[in-house]
C-alpha cells in the first residue's frame, strides 16, 4: 500500500498534533485541489461548495474534515455499511450526552444508540450544532426562492446515489461548525462559524459506515458567513488518531 507522511506542523498550527497519522487510503483519492501555505504532501478530496460527496470508512479509520476558508458549514451523517437504514440520530445523540451540542470528546449516535462517530479532535474547540435541520428545497421556498435552490437534503441523496445507494428518508444532519446560540428562554440564532481559515474536525469511525458531507449551500442566512457565500471543504481519511493525541 502507498504511504503518505503528514507535514506534522501544518497540524499542530492549527492547535492539535497527529503524530500517528501517517496512512491514508489512495483508492479513488483525487488530486489534492487546495494546499496551505505549508503545502502537504497528502492528498485530499474536496467537497465542492454547495455539494455533497459520501465516503466509505472502515472501523477505527479517521476523517479529517478541513474548513478551509474558515465560514462553511458541512452538514454530516452517517449510515451502518451493513444496514443503510442504522443512521445517525441527533435525538439519540443529544440523550446519550446529555448536552444539545456537539463537542470534542462525543459520540455521534445511531437510532439503534450504538456508536458511529467519535469526535477525537477539534482545532477550534467549538460547539457544533445538532438542533436545526438540513435545510431543503422547502425551506428556501419560505425564505422566498422561486426558483431550485442546491440543498443539504438534496446533497444527502446525491452523494448516496453517486455510490449506488438510495434510502427514502432524509436523517437529521450533525452539523460541523454551525454556530447556533441558544438563550436562556430557548430561542435559537443562526450567526456565522466562529472557525477560522484552516480549522480541523477528525472524526473516527466507530463501525464500518458511508459517511455523507455536505458543504451547506446556504447563501440568504449569514450562516456560512457575512458574506453568504458557500465554500469548498477539504476531507483526509487517514488510518488512526490515536487516543491520548486527541485534543
Amino acid at each position: 500500500m502507498l504511504k503518505y507522511h503528514i507535514e506534522f506542523q501544518w497540524y499542530t498550527e492549527y492547535g492539535f498534533d497527529i503524530p500517528d497519522c501517517q496512512n491514508v487510503h489512495p483508492a479513488k483519492r483525487q488530486p489534492t485541489q487546495q494546499r496551505n501555505r505549508m503545502e502537504m504532501s497528502l492528498d485530499a478530496e474536496i467537497v465542492p461548495a454547495s455539494h455533497g460527496r459520501a465516503f466509505r470508512m472502515k472501523a477505527g479509520e479517521c476523517v479529517l474534515i478541513t474548513n478551509t476558508h474558515g465560514n462553511q458549514v458541512v452538514d454530516a451523517w452517517a449510515l451502518s455499511a451493513s444496514d443503510p437504514f442504522e443512521t445517525s440520530s441527533l435525538d439519540h445523540t443529544r440523550s446519550i450526552n446529555s448536552n444539545i451540542f456537539f463537542v470534542s470528546g462525543m459520540s455521534l449516535a445511531s437510532n439503534r444508540r450504538r456508536p458511529m462517530l467519535t469526535m477525537v479532535a477539534d482545532s477550534a474547540g467549538v460547539r457544533h450544532d445538532t438542533l436545526l435541520c438540513p435545510c431543503s428545497s422547502e425551506l428556501y421556498a419560505q425564505l422566498g426562492c422561486e426558483e431550485h435552490h442546491r440543498s443539504c437534503t438534496d446533497n444527502f441523496h446525491e452523494a448516496l446515489s453517486e455510490i449506488g445507494m438510495d434510502v427514502p428518508f432524509t436523517p437529521a444532519s450533525l452539523n460541523l461548525f454551525m454556530n447556533v446560540p441558544v438563550a436562556e428562554g430557548g430561542t435559537v440564532d443562526r450567526v456565522p462559524p466562529s472557525t477560522s481559515p484552516g480549522d480541523h474536525v477528525v472524526l473516527r469511525a466507530e463501525m464500518d459506515l458511508i459517511l455523507v458531507l455536505s458543504a451547506c449551500p446556504q447563501d440568504i442566512t449569514p450562516i456560512n458567513g457575512a458574506a453568504r457565500m458557500p465554500k469548498d471543504v477539504s476531507v483526509r481519511i487517514v488510518d488512526s488518531f490515536p487516543a491520548g493525541d486527541a485534543s
